[in-house]
């Protein structure tokens, strides 16, 4: 590719709003529900969120799970209820300690750490939430399917645009028809930041955020598959923002931050940036879908895979060999998806991304310039031959 619970203890689940500074630090002793414990949370929180000086965001803490020394919950920061705002937040693990409370945020790579130790996660979570973070570095596969059934076609509303609307990066894009089913993009623990948005966390650092939903599920860490429901397309925005017609808001998120979708492969469409904000959109081999196209959902790219992009041909010629030195063998279309065995150096070609003189070695046993591939890699994707 040349693109880039049970409740520990018996505790109930317990929703604070939370506004004050921070308190003192409690006792090592207990983990009992404070201001102290919701303050330090918050705080955290808006060190992390964009505002201006004029107007600091109505904040949101949930403590869902308590045990021992031990919290865990959610942090959000509401938006405005208007058109370029979204709601901010983040999962949490918080440890008293004598000298206060250690707090961590999913992506950090602190939070995987905690995890580990906490007797507040499931071991479920814990394969997703104690993964090493990793950068994308020029690995861009995400293993993700498109946030609806796999073999239908939706409509990209609006191409990649900021999480809170035109700001960068550009992290999100927005999805309507179908059947209005929203669905995990791939694999990992669920977590209902507020009404109407759930934040599933995957391996490989990444994470998806699912707003607007109507009719969401209510998680609290639940593992989920590829393809299960969360709830429908909605125009909730109880937790701030705007909503103009049932969709999904679908944002990517890698080491605790929203970061460009553009480059990455999903549903084995790259997403491209436009222009400016809600412009762009996606290509599936030569296909290109802007903004307002249909597009359809041919599932999770695998991590030894790639799309066919004949760059405006119809087919790709398989040689016996790395280079068109050898016998053909045939041809693959334009398009479809091809399974790398191992990878080489042979002649040179020059595709949509930029030149090559890589050659990937098929499942068949034939070769392909992957100078017309598309694998979210820029390089091989399973070894050298």
């Amino acid at each position: 590719m040349r693109h880039g619970r049970r409740l520990a203890g018996g505790t109930a689940a317990v929703l604070l709003m939370v506004t004050g500074l921070i308190g003192a630090a409690p006792s090592a002793a207990s983990a009992a529900v404070t201001p102290a414990l919701t303050d330090a949370v918050t705080a955290k929180l808006l060190g992390t969120v964009q505002m201006s000086s004029a107007a600091r965001p109505e904040t949101r803490v949930t403590v869902s799970r308590t045990s021992g020394r031990w919290a865990f919950g959610t942090a959000v920061a509401l938006a405005p209820r208007q058109e370029g705002a979204h709601p901010t937040g983040s999962i949490f693990i918080a440890r008293s300690e004598p000298a206060g409370w250690r707090i961590a945020f999913d992506g950090e790579a602190a939070f995987g750490a905690l995890a580990s130790e906490s007797p507040l996660t499931t071991s479920q979570e814990r394969d997703v939430l104690t993964t090493t973070p990793m950068y994308a570095g020029g690995d861009y596969r995400t293993g993700m399917a498109l946030p609806f059934g796999v073999g239908q076609t939706w409509t990209l509303t609006s191409g990649p645009h900021g999480w809170g609307g035109s700001e960068s990066p550009y992290s999100s894009v927005d999805l309507a028809g179908g059947d209005q089913v929203v669905r995990a993009a791939r694999a990992g623990a669920a977590y209902t930041m507020c009404q109407g948005w759930i934040r599933v966390i995957h391996d490989r650092g990444y994470s998806t955020d699912y707003y607007h939903l109507w009719n969401s599920i209510s998680v609290n860490g639940a593992s989920v598959g590829q393809g299960a429901v969360l709830g429908n397309t909605g125009t909730d925005v109880t937790c701030g923002g705007a909503a103009y017609g049932r969709h999904v808001h679908f944002g990517l998120r890698q080491n605790s931050a929203y970061v460009p979708i553009a480059g990455h492969d999903i549903g084995k469409w790259v997403l491209a940036n436009g222009a400016a904000a809600y412009q762009g959109g996606a290509r599936h081999g030569s296909a290109w879908a802007g903004a307002g196209a249909g597009i359809y959902n041919y599932g999770a790219l695998g991590f030894n895979q790639g799309v066919v992009d004949a760059n405006g041909g119809g087919t790709l010629t398989r040689r016996a060999g790395p280079g068109t030195g050898y016998g053909s063998l045939g041809s693959v279309a334009d398009g479809a998806t091809v399974t790398i065995s191992c990878s080489a150096n042979g002649t040179s070609h020059t595709g949509r991304y930029g030149t090559t003189a890589l050659w990937n070695r098929l499942s068949d046993g034939s070769w392909v310039s992957d100078a017309y591939l598309s694998t979210g890699v820029n390089g091989p994707v399973n070894g050298w031959c």
